[in-house]
């Protein structure tokens, strides 16, 4: 018989349930949350908006949702593609000279945009009111949920399958603080996945992503934020390396500046690997 994605998604999900996986998994180890599984089809999510003078659709290259423990509230980041400065609707020289990356998240009714200039600049990081700025209101309705989503198990033979399969995988990590009782679920498709037959090893590298730092609590929430890319081989940790001023000359600690991913750190995490099945 012809093995399909769909046929193969069928056999990992009868191992699943073979294995004892009730579809539901802890959403940490400090508490008895439990989280769905299900997640964004991130090749058809979009954010559009509503302003007459520039209806721009953004894709939604990830998303991260702060829970606050102590008081029962969240909030979803969705964290969209970059594009370039534009002289947007000019009849000639359709990018701006001096360029720069833009890549806006949108954080409930307001937009955080991050502009990388050469150097540092005070552009690089601002709020905006989003009904303020000429883009208009935002919708979620070009938010598509995946539509049939398999847990995958943390054996690595069943990673390995699907991958050399080409499914779709999105990962799960979640993080938590309990001093500050703030909890994180980043929520990104694999965009490189590492495989090494002999250590029978896996290795997610993906990014960038809205990073959020739980160890301390912002007026705004949105304010926790920065772009990070992460990592892991494994179901209980993460590693992380944020954007940042970084020197350009890395044995001059006073030599000139710019914006790159540094510093990296390791963090404790639930790490969840989902195949989402495609349409035949």
């Amino acid at each position: 018989m012809k093995t399909n994605r769909r046929n193969f998604l069928r056999a990992s999900g009868a191992s699943l349930c073979a294995a004892g996986t009730t579809g539901k998994i802890l959403a940490n180890t400090n508490n008895d949350t439990e989280l769905s599984v299900s997640c964004l089809d991130y090749g058809l999510s979009f954010i559009t908006n509503s302003g007459p003078e520039n209806q721009v659709r953004f894709w939604v290259e990830s998303s991260t949702k702060v829970i606050d423990e102590k008081t029962g509230s969240s909030m979803d980041f969705y964290q969209c593609g970059s594009c370039k400065s534009e002289n947007t609707f000019a009849k000639t020289d359709l990018f701006q000279e001096n360029n720069y990356d833009y890549l806006p998240i949108l954080a409930g009714d307001q937009w955080l945009v991050f502009r990388r200039l050469p150097g540092l600049s005070d552009r690089y990081r601002k709020v905006h009111v989003a009904k303020n700025i000429a883009f208009g209101e935002p919708s979620l309705k070009t938010l598509r949920p995946a539509a049939k989503v398999t847990l995958l198990p943390e054996k690595w033979e069943a990673i390995a399958e699907t991958n050399a399969a080409g499914i779709p995988i999105v990962a799960q990590t979640e993080l938590y603080h309990q001093e500050t009782g703030l909890r994180a679920i980043l929520e990104y498709p694999v965009k490189t996945m590492n495989i090494s037959v002999p250590k029978k090893m896996y290795q997610v590298d993906t990014g960038p992503v809205a990073f959020p730092d739980l160890t301390r609590r912002t007026e705004r929430l949105v304010d926790c934020l920065s772009l990070a890319f992460v990592a892991f081989n494994a179901p209980h940790t993460a590693d992380f390396v944020t954007e940042q001023p970084t020197p350009v000359d890395p044995n001059d600690p006073e030599s000139a500046q710019t914006y790159h991913y540094a510093k990296p750190f390791s963090l404790p995490a639930k790490n969840r690997l989902l195949a989402v099945e495609l349409p035949e």
